[in-house]
């Protein structure tokens, strides 16, 4: 029945104009998991990676910075709604403070840098269906952010969900736009090669490409990584920090035992028996960003030689048609990393950034921290830290979830600077100018409660 099911779902690729690349790789990961393939990595098959070089240490002339940017082109990953915080529209267009969004923070940062490096820099944003028209929409009031040469977005490919009984594509009548899912961000290259955006990065001459997720500030255009990036001669190479005793979810590096390569491994590529292996921040000290930096060149000929199947790990997940609806037909979703694309270039390495450089926005905690004063917006559109440490924030994922829900109950971000914890159990509605001071917890008192304008907790 799967070599009917592969059929089919090349069949409906082909008709629905997915690009014959994307098609190809679709097909290298079905026949992986027709045999049985379940990506895990093994802990007795890597070793930790412990020695990294530091963006601290690095020292590169005005000059170098200055020409490794200019030949640097930003990618940002946007084509996620956002809808585990309730949003139906591109999760960029979500305001951060101020007024502004993701997608305008991102703005500010490039045209920063280009007055900086004097450095044309563009941005270009890898959308869905489902956030292309939206983002457009919000960058034409910037008509002067394109680059010439150079398209605003480039659309990441999809592929069909398959029945987890058969392999063959699901059939959603009631909404068919759920038969079909993103191939994971490891789609990067294959969306890249098939649009034809990387013929023209290489043709309007830049060399090197800057890539993270579009919901983290920290990861805005420098000049000094790149001008590293540039020297190193490296084909790729991943942004990672130092781990702490809350980094147990994100991906880490390690080094493959058979060959000595740098691959990543995430936590869907690690069995359930050895997850205390994965989460010890002592053996895996680096966790990976997923910002990273790669050759386009070096990419492009890559592609050619593997006739645009780079072989990404795969990444089996299993959902339902209808995410929102548990009893629906169960599927499974083919899925890569592009952090994973280390594994495929000889000679890729990484650099460990300061946390500043990851600050990304997966919850309503995180972006409560990002509106509250723990950070100050510059002109230039980066969220500087305030203070050495962040407080921890729990907020009740029954009422704050949601970003109405949230947005009813703390219209106005408290003072968190002197905070070490604020945790929320209950239906509570902050009013202005509260101050968190130390450890707080509210406590579910079974109704709703309210923090009054101008209360200073934890006195």
């Amino acid at each position: 029945m799967s070599k009917a099911g592969l059929e089919a779902a090349r069949e409906k690729m082909s008709a629905a104009g997915v690009a014959t690349p994307a098609i190809e790789v679709f097909s290298h990961y079905y026949k992986l998991l027709e045999s049985g393939e379940t990506g895990l990595i093994r802990e007795d098959s890597i070793s930790p990676m412990v020695d990294v070089p530091f963006l601290s240490d690095v020292q590169i002339s005005d000059d170098a910075a200055r020409d490794a940017i200019g030949a640097t082109v930003v990618i940002k990953l946007n084509g996620g709604l956002g809808t585990s915080m309730g949003l139906d529209k591109a999760k960029t267009l979500l305001e951060v403070r101020d007024g502004l969004n993701f997608l305008d923070l991102i703005v500010r940062q490039v045209q920063s840098a280009r007055r900086r490096w004097e450095a044309r820099v563009p941005v270009l944003f890898m959308t869905s269906f489902r956030t292309e028209d939206d983002t457009l929409a919000h960058l034409s009031r910037y008509d002067d952010l394109a680059v010439d040469g150079v398209p605003l977005t480039f659309m990441q490919n999809q592929e069909p969900k398959l029945r987890a009984d058969d392999l063959t594509p699901v059939v959603w009548e009631a909404d068919p736009t759920l038969e079909w899912c993103p191939p994971g961000h490891g789609d990067l290259y294959t969306a890249l090669e098939g649009s034809g955006v990387l013929d023209q990065l290489i043709e309007a001459g830049f060399r090197y490409a800057c890539v993270s997720n579009g919901d983290n500030l920290g990861a805005a255009p420098d000049a000094t990584i790149a001008g590293w990036f540039a020297q190193s001669g490296a084909p790729y190479a991943a942004e990672v920090c130092r781990r702490t005793i809350n980094d147990k979810k994100g991906g880490h590096l390690a080094v493959r035992k058979t060959d000595g390569q740098l691959i990543l491994r995430d936590t869907a590529q690690t069995a359930p028996e050895e997850m205390d292996y994965f989460t010890d921040e002592h053996r895996h000290p680096f966790f990976h960003t997923n910002n990273l930096w790669f050759d386009l060149v070096k990419l492009r000929d890559t592609l050619l030689e593997r006739e645009s199947v780079l072989g990404l790990p795969m990444i089996r997940n299993e959902k339902t048609v209808d995410p929102a609806d548990s009893s629906s037909t169960p599927v499974i979703q083919i899925e890569s990393a592009m952090g994973a694309a280390i594994e495929v270039f000889e000679g890729a390495t990484a650099i460990c950034v300061g946390r500043e450089r990851f600050q990304p926005v997966k919850t309503t905690n995180e972006l409560l921290l990002l509106r509250s004063d723990v950070y100050d917006l510059g002109d230039d559109g980066r969220l500087v830290a305030t203070g050495d440490s962040s407080p921890e924030i729990d907020l009740d994922s029954r009422y704050y979830k949601k970003v109405d829900g949230f947005a009813a109950r703390i219209p106005h971000a408290p003072s968190l600077r002197d905070a070490t914890a604020l945790k929320v159990k209950g239906d509570w509605t902050f009013g202005a100018d509260v101050r968190v001071v130390g450890a707080v917890a509210l406590a579910d008192e079974g109704k709703p409660g309210r923090v009054e304008d101008g209360t200073t907790l934890g006195q």
